[in-house]
């Protein structure tokens, strides 16, 4: 439920290693990140829609344009992969440092890349909980926009 865009930055700091107080434009000290759930990011409004992505391969009839749905529907992992290619500059280092970024598309990791974690990055938005996993008391305590008829019929 993150923005893809927003994460972007965020990430593209950590490959940079712009959180590191050692960081100089000039050196390489950036860290490796694993991104798990790619395939449950969100954008906003209509973006899923009206996005889109360009790829030309330089032969005649080559150029298509492709909505950002589509490209997710694709490979779960793309959007967000280009998110953070965007996000980084456009320097020398750029491949290096997409080659330490790691994405998933569900939670199944392999062991040696867990067992390589050391940290964690603040989520930027918490996950909206369903309506099955609220309580009775925190349904109660909701409040009651309107009030139904005892004789309305609720299709």
């Amino acid at each position: 439920w993150q923005n893809p865009f927003q994460s972007a930055k965020m990430i593209s700091d950590v490959l940079q290693g712009k959180h590191k107080p050692i960081f100089s434009p000039t050196s390489d000290c950036g860290d490796h990140v694993v991104v798990t759930n790619c395939s449950e990011i969100a954008m906003p409004w209509y973006e899923w829609k009206y996005r889109i992505y360009f790829h030309d391969t330089r032969f005649a009839g080559g150029r298509s344009w492709t909505p950002a749905w589509r490209v997710q529907d694709k490979d779960a992992t793309k959007v967000l992969w280009k998110a953070v290619y965007r996000a980084l500059p456009g320097d020398l280092n750029r491949q290096t440092r997409m080659a330490r970024l790691h994405l998933f598309p569900d939670d199944k990791v392999p062991h040696e890349i867990i067992d390589s974690i050391s940290g964690q990055l603040r989520q930027l938005r918490r996950a909206p909980k369903k309506l099955v996993q609220y309580s009775e008391e925190e349904q109660a305590k909701f409040p009651k926009l309107f009030e139904y008829p005892d004789d309305y019929i609720i299709q």
